[in-house]
């Protein structure tokens, strides 16, 4: 069992819980994701790491409810434990094995939207504590949905806010923000990350790419078993087949073929939708989980 030692409400709907697992805390590295299960019977539920203690053992997650079971995880409290907690699973991000000399010379930027700016945190959190600063795009539909603030704030170089309506800061999308830092002030990045819902790390590429900005994306957005045997997590890279949770979950936002990748997403939260991915899909299409109707 998996210890909740900490258990808050961020905003509506979004909860952040810190969960004793020490071997998972001490080989934790920015990028990767947990799977929890609240019980023995409990759903697989994948989580990007949000932060991580190795000092105290534990690990940080950040979830919202959108259905049964993250609504069961959100009725938790300090005290209660996770039946299974295990992690890290997943590559993590690309500067972390790369030769911190060359990190050190690349300008990022990243874009967060909404429950993104959770996996974000650990990765400009990173880069802070070995002496990079990078900007930070914060985007929220509302102030009430804006999470981590003071926390991005005390590692970003720079954090621009924006919300859809206009409740804080300013108004607009993070693409706004984007074009008005290139365009408008003329700053220059080596390197974009952006992490949110599908649609939003869609229209940033589509932008970035225009400003020929290398970008990468995380599709946490749309795993299921977390392992590679589900094949929710099937995505189209550069024109081959990748599987988010073990091939990444981070891309060549550019590469990525993110309509196949949302139309798959929508028709697989049906039965006749996953019937119609394994006849379309044929032996790319995994389906060894028992869930998703693939090995039928």
């Amino acid at each position: 069992m998996y210890r909740i030692v900490k258990a808050e409400c961020l905003a509506e709907n979004i909860y952040l819980m810190d969960v004793e697992a020490k071997r998972v805390a001490d080989h934790c590295k920015p990028g990767q994701f947990v799977i929890v299960r609240v019980d023995e019977k409990g759903e697989r539920i994948p989580l990007t790491i949000c932060d991580f203690d190795k000092e105290k053992g534990t690990v940080t997650i950040v979830f919202q409810t959108v259905g049964a079971s993250t609504k069961k995880m959100a009725a938790l409290k300090a005290g209660d434990a996770f039946h299974d907690f295990t992690g890290p699973l997943g590559q993590p991000s690309e500067f972390v094995t790369d030769p911190i000399e060359e990190v050190r010379k690349r300008k990022y930027l990243f874009v967060a939207g909404g429950v993104g700016t959770a996996p974000v945190y650990p990765q400009v959190k990173w880069l802070h504590e070995h002496g990079i600063a990078a900007d930070v795009i914060v985007g929220s539909k509302t102030k009430d949905l804006l999470i981590l603030e003071e926390q991005m704030k005390s590692v970003a170089g720079n954090l621009y806010v924006t919300t859809d309506d206009g409740s804080y800061v300013r108004k607009g999308m993070v693409t706004d923000v984007i074009k008005d830092l290139v365009k408008e002030q003329g700053k220059q990045y080596d390197v974009c990350v952006a992490i949110g819902p599908m649609i939003m790390m869609k229209f940033v590429c589509l932008l970035t790419k225009e400003l020929d900005l290398p970008t990468i994306v995380s599709l946490n957005p749309i795993m299921v078993d977390g392992t590679g045997m589900c094949g929710a997590c099937r995505v189209i890279v550069n024109n081959e087949v990748k599987f988010a949770c073990v091939d990444g979950p981070e891309f060549d936002g550019h590469a990525v073929d993110f309509d196949q990748a949302m139309k798959r997403q929508q028709l697989y939260k049906t039965q006749e939708g996953k019937a119609m991915l394994k006849l379309t899909e044929g032996d790319t299409h995994h389906g060894n989980c028992g869930n998703c109707g693939g090995d039928k």
